[in-house]
Formats: structure tokens, sequence, C-alpha cells
């Protein structure tokens, strides 16, 4: 349970710095931000595996490329979902996600299931 609630807390801060970074996408405050965060993890947990098998054929064709735009829908159709939660059109949704997704990805390499700091500056002896 622990492990769920950082990782709902690293993709919040995900969240929080794709809007700093990326025009057209806004969130009126950090609780908008957690809210988007689960309705994100709800919809990739449950949508985004039927959307990828129905989509397999062109998945394949583009060598798995196609799923960048399958996460930028999805990103847009949070947007959609969460009032509060604001994205101009596709192509901030497209980078948004796709800046999510590192983000929220070297977030998890930093930080542990316990909540603490995986790299230590300092060598012990």
């Amino acid at each position: 349970m622990k492990g769920f609630l950082i990782k709902w807390v690293i993709n919040s801060l995900a969240i929080l710095i794709v809007t700093y970074i990326v025009r057209g996408i806004e969130v009126v405050s950090p609780i908008t931000a957690i809210v988007v965060a689960f309705v994100l993890g709800i919809i990739n947990a449950f949508l985004r595996p039927f959307i990828i098998l129905t989509t397999l054929p062109i998945n394949v064709f583009t060598l798995g490329l196609f799923t960048l735009f399958i996460n930028g829908f999805l990103f847009y159709v949070v947007s959609k979902l969460v009032k509060g939660f604001i994205i101009t059109g596709f192509w901030p949704a497209f980078f948004g996600s796709l800046l999510f997704s590192i983000i929220s990805f070297l977030l998890s390499v930093l930080i542990n299931r316990e909540g603490k700091i995986k790299i230590r500056f300092i060598k012990e002896d």
C-alpha cells in the first residue's frame, strides 16, 4: 500500500513539473494534480491494455511508436474527465505525456517504495 501511495505522489509531482514545461497544459491546483495522477493511473491500468491490443497491427507496423500517440490520446482524455486539468490540443498532450513518462520514470528511479532517496552522494565506509 505504501508503494502505491509513493507512486501516486511521484506521478502527481511529474504532472506538476510537466505543467511548468509544456505550454498548453495547465493544472489549477496541486489537489487537481493528485486527482489527475489517480485517474491517469486507473485509465492506464484498465483502458490502455485494451486499446493497445486492438491497435496491435498498427503498433507492430510502426515498431511500437504508435504507443506514443495512444499515450498522448489517453493524457488528453484525462483532461476531458478532470475539471481543472486543461490541455489545449493533441500536440501538447502528446509531448506532455512523453515528458510525464520520462519524469515519472526518473523520479521512480531516484525514490524507492519506502519513499527514501536511492542515490547516496557521500560514500559510506
